[in-house]
C-alpha cells in the first residue's frame, strides 16, 4: 500500500512573452524525472521514497510558459520499495503507482497554475464548469 506523505515544488515559472493574437495551442508536459529513497523516518516499517517531477504548459505559438519541479514523497513497504526501484532501472512505474503519483502533481501544481495564468492574463490549461440557466434550476429544484 503505497501512500503520499507530502508534496514540494521546489521551482516554479509563469512568463508571458507575447499578447495573445490569433489561435493558440496549449500543450502540457509532465515527467517523473528521477526516484530516490528520503533518509525521513515516519514508520520503521516503512520506507519513504521521492517521485521528482516537471511539470509545464506550453501556450503556443511561444507565447507563454508555465513550469513546475518539484517531487512527491510517498511512504511505502520495503518490499515495495525493492520492486519500484528495479523497475525504475528500466525508466517504468507500476501503473497504479504512475496514476496516483501523476495525479498529485496535476491536481497540486493545476491549483497554482491557474492563479498564474490569472495574474498573466492567460486563458485557462483546462476549461473550468460553467453553470447554464437550466442546470442552475435543476441544482436548486430540489
Amino acid at each position: 500500500m503505497v501512500k503520499i506523505v507530502g508534496f514540494n515544488i521546489s521551482r516554479m515559472s509563469a512568463e508571458r512573452e507575447k499578447e495573445i493574437k490569433g489561435r493558440i495551442e496549449i500543450k502540457s508536459n509532465l515527467n517523473i524525472t528521477d526516484i530516490r529513497k528520503e533518509d525521513i523516518e515516519i514508520s520503521k516499517e516503512s520506507e519513504v521514497i521521492a517521485f521528482e517531477f516537471d511539470f509545464s504548459i506550453n501556450y503556443e505559438p511561444k507565447i507563454a510558459e508555465i513550469a513546475f519541479k518539484g517531487d512527491v514523497l510517498a511512504l511505502v513497504q520495503p518490499n515495495e520499495a525493492k520492486d519500484i526501484f528495479k523497475d525504475w532501472k528500466k525508466k517504468k512505474i507500476a501503473d497504479s503507482l504512475r496514476l496516483l503519483i501523476l495525479n498529485t502533481i496535476i491536481l497540486k501544481c493545476n491549483i497554482k497554475a491557474f492563479q498564474m495564468e490569472e495574474d498573466l492574463g492567460l486563458p485557462f490549461h483546462v476549461p473550468m464548469p460553467k453553470l447554464t440557466p437550466q442546470q442552475q434550476q435543476q441544482n436548486y429544484a430540489g
